[in-house]
């Protein structure tokens, strides 16, 4: 965006990002990789657009190839594209941090499973080793033996269903 602002065309913007980029992330990293094949291809007359659109399927991350599509419109309707890109970046970034927000709160509520997952077998084993007898009743009859696997039943049935509760993807 900085080089588009100053009024570099877009594909000599994308190679000054590669400096930033590898002064940021270091020249080894992904993205300057790729902003390497884009340079390359780019030398090779293969439409910005097009290097673009690989990026994103070879990185298979949808904001690259949903940038890549704006990217692409933008350019072939003769729009203003530092505004267009900048819009697009800013919802992009608004989407990034709304999941990064709604996954932080689904960790916690996972958290909170994963400790009612293993309370209930807690509390019996603590319950067995202090009171010793105390599940005689419930496990050395007939009757006992039903109601104990109607609550082991219960307990499988809850424990799936928060399994598929906390499971929700972004």
């Amino acid at each position: 965006m900085t080089a588009l602002k100053a009024g570099y065309s877009a594909d000599n913007a994308f190679r000054e990002s590669y400096r930033d980029m590898a002064f940021l992330y270091g020249e080894k990293s992904d993205i300057c990789r790729h902003l390497l094949e884009i340079d390359g291809g780019l030398q090779n007359n293969v439409p910005l657009e097009e290097l673009l659109y690989d990026f994103g399927e070879e990185s298979e991350v949808e904001e690259i190839r949903e940038f890549a599509e704006v990217f692409s419109i933008a350019r072939h309707t003769g729009g203003d594209l530092v505004r267009i890109m900048e819009r697009t970046n800013a919802l992009i970034q608004n989407r990034l941090e709304v999941e990064a927000e709604i996954d932080r709160l689904l960790q916690s509520r996972r958290f909170e499973q994963r400790i009612m997952d293993v309370v209930p077998f807690a509390i019996a084993l603590y319950v067995q080793a202090t009171s010793q007898g105390f599940f005689d009743a419930l496990y050395h009859n007939p009757a006992g033996i039903l109601v104990m696997t109607g609550c082991l039943g219960a307990y499988l049935a809850a424990f799936s269903l928060s399994e598929k509760i906390v499971e929700i993807r972004v």
